[in-house]
């Protein structure tokens, strides 16, 4: 049933708008035009549908809200000002400005009420596809009959800038294949973007392509029309078998005499004379900066009431089944908690060298199986190349249309997407996601590890055939540059293990890290299981000792599949040449730089001058640890179409050229 549209109505979307045009005003900064355009529609969704509870912005079954179009943020600010979030209207005239909660973009963690960080377009879209696979997984593991924990929509709202990005579409196609019913976007069709009119670079049948790509459209012609607005939104909560898009025709900067459907209203303030005459054409004070009328607050505020009702159902129904299932509740409570559960490292394999070579990538399928049986909220896939990165889940099947409890996604050749929806399966909580393609297909989806980074969210990328050891796939295929690129995201840990014990301990590593995603770094080819007896208690350290001299006269510092040449090397230095060289092992530049000063000067001591790094990537970047003295065999150029080993001989990574370079330093 519709309700009526009222007069409160009316002059609670003007107070919207209005808000929004101050706040960009004030800030001298902004965007004003989305967010007087998609008011409408925005207080529509607040008001008849969202559930929520704005005293818990973390209560899990409430129904989450994307703006995916991040540069509306002040409408978004204004809608979590007015239903009772905590901002104050104070945080309103504090817009753009440092340290506010309002900041230009919403950001995760800053703004109570803000799911993700969006802005850079197309992401928020991805996210809000991952938060609707969390919540059909969770709701087919733990929903009983008449008790159902789980059971809420993702709406997210978007532009046509959203549209255009390539992230979107590969993620909008992987909806439509779920049937993720409980998705529902809204779309704010103005015909606008920076440059002019749409029609300059955007002239798809979007209801077309929405539709061949499995989903429901229902369309608003009018975007002020709030009863239409309201019998779309229901007509895609009715579509329970497909994600539906609501396509809304709205008027950038509505009520704006100068600016309505122009560019001009897109990214800067509208200037107080225009803003004084669209406020007299709204019928609200034009003499008032950042007015609210009591009866909107009142009207507005009712979502706590709501809220609390909503939160107090659920409650009762969560306590039922407590008592009804019990061991279902506790799994639960460890689910949404990201709690690793009790065991989970139990069944970690051991691997020893009379075993023979492993690649790291195998060593980490086997290592991901063990933790799988024991964490059931581990879940991810890969970007088609499960079989090669070792990413499957055996014990579990695949996570379908109608078929959700399965753990394992097939996330099709859609890296980019793959990264985002991995950030929303963590940001809907219960989830602890994980997603694996080829390094060199890390430059695809590097948007969205960089917004991971940005959030400290712990996933896990699980990046395999590492180096040019690729062999004959030849330079497309071989990453140099990547581990460089990758290292460069602030707040990222990028791990590359030496061998097989060394990524069952990363793997362990990465899961116990709860404030940064993890980038694995793993061998296509196999390499030797390395005898080290003390390393568990280092490699949280980043580096370590792998081969120890006393007084050494010079120190090999390697990652991955460079660290058992430069033992060899080592070893060869000084049985030939009397030479005392340490080897070091340096998985992770993050965590070494994290390690105790002291402990960094046991394993780099500063009085050793004459080190030398080794790795199969380019050399930016180890002349911090090798020094003035010092010298990097790397890989400053593209690769080659050649058997794996070949390439690395050719390029130097081999014990001899390492012994003849670590002679030439010591002359």
């Amino acid at each position: 049933m519709v309700n009526a549209v009222t007069n409160l109505d009316e002059l609670t979307v003007s107070t919207i708008r209005t808000l929004c045009m101050d706040a960009v005003q004030k800030a001298n900064s902004g965007h004003p035009g989305a967010p007087m355009g998609l008011a409408p529609a925005a207080y529509v969704l607040f008001k008849q549908f969202l559930k929520h509870n704005p005293k818990n912005p973390a209560w899990i079954d409430r129904d989450l809200f994307v703006m995916s179009g991040g540069h509306v943020s002040s409408l978004l600010y204004s809608l979590l000002f007015l239903t009772g979030y905590g901002l104050e209207l104070t945080d309103l005239k504090n817009f753009r400005q440092w340290g506010s909660r309002t900041p230009g973009h919403p950001e995760r963690g800053d703004t109570p009420g803000v799911e993700t960080t969006t802005g850079p377009l197309g992401q928020g879209i991805a996210n809000a596809v991952g938060m609707a696979i969390a919540e059909r997984h969770l709701a087919s593991r733990f929903n009983m009959e008449n008790k159902e924990l789980i059971n809420h929509h993702t709406y997210v709202m978007c532009g046509d800038g959203d549209l255009m990005e390539g992230v979107a579409l590969e993620a909008i196609s992987l909806a439509g294949h779920l049937g993720l019913g409980k998705l529902i976007c809204l779309y704010d069709d103005n015909s606008i973007t920076i440059e002019g009119t749409t029609d300059i670079a955007f002239t798809e049948n979007v209801k077309a392509k929405f539709e061949s790509q499995n989903w429901h459209v229902v369309t608003v012609e009018d975007g002020n029309n709030l009863e239409e607005i309201q019998k779309a939104i229901q007509t895609g909560k009715d579509a329970i078998s497909r994600p539906t898009l609501v396509q809304i025709k709205t008027h950038i900067a509505y009520g704006s005499p100068t600016k309505q459907d122009t560019s001009d209203a897109h990214g800067a303030p509208l200037g107080a004379e225009d803003i004084k005459l669209t406020k007299q054409f709204y019928g609200v004070p034009a003499d008032k900066d950042f007015y609210v009328p009591e009866e909107v607050l009142e009207n507005c505020r009712k979502a706590l009431t709501y809220g609390k009702g909503f939160e107090q159902s659920w409650q009762n129904i969560f306590n039922a089944y407590k008592t009804e299932y019990p061991e279902h509740a506790d799994k639960f409570v460890d689910a949404i908690s990201g709690f690793l559960t009790e065991g989970w490292d139990t069944n970690i394999p051991q691997f020893n060298p009379e075993d023979g070579p492993i690649a790291t990538r195998a060593a980490s399928g086997q290592v991901l199986n063990a933790i799988a049986n024991n964490l059931p909220a581990l879940m991810g896939g890969s970007a088609d190349l499960a079989p090669s990165n070792k990413t499957h889940i055996n014990s579990s099947t695949d996570f379908q249309k109608n078929a959700w409890e399965g753990r394992n996604i097939r996330f099709g050749v859609r890296e980019h997407a793959m990264g985002a929806i991995m950030s929303g399966m963590y940001l809907h909580s219960g989830i602890r996601p994980y997603g694996g393609t080829f390094l060199v297909f890390a430059d695809y989806m590097r948007p969205a590890i960089r917004m991971a980074s940005l959030m400290k969210l712990p996933l896990i990328y699980v990046f395999t055939h590492d180096s040019v050891a690729v062999g004959e796939d030849g330079p497309t295929h071989q990453p140099v540059e990547h581990l460089a690129a990758l290292r460069a995201i602030p707040g990222l840990n990028v791990v590359r293990p030496a061998d097989a014990n060394e990524t069952a301990l990363a793997w362990k590593q990465a899961l116990i890290t709860l404030d940064s995603p993890t980038a694995l770094i793993l061998s296509r080819q196999k390499l030797p299981t390395l005898d080290v007896s003390q390393r568990n208690g280092e490699f949280q350290y980043g580096a370590y000792t792998i081969k120890k001299v006393t007084d050494p006269e010079m120190i090999l510092i390697a990652t991955g599949s460079e660290v058992h040449i430069c033992v060899e090397a080592a070893q060869t230095l000084e049985k030939d040449h009397n030479v005392k060289a340490a080897v070091v092992s340096m998985p992770s530049w993050e965590l070494f730089e994290k390690a105790p000063a002291p402990y960094r000067e046991r394993i780099l001591p500063s009085d050793v001058t004459k080190r030398m790094a080794v790795e199969a990537g380019i050399s930016m970047g180890w002349e911090k640890y090798t020094g003035s003295e010092g010298k990097i065999i790397g890989i400053d150029k593209f690769g080659a179409s050649a058997p794996g080993g070949t390439v690395l001989k050719e390029y130097g990574f081999s014990p001899e050229n390492i012994v003849e370079n670590a002679l030439e330093l010591l002359k």
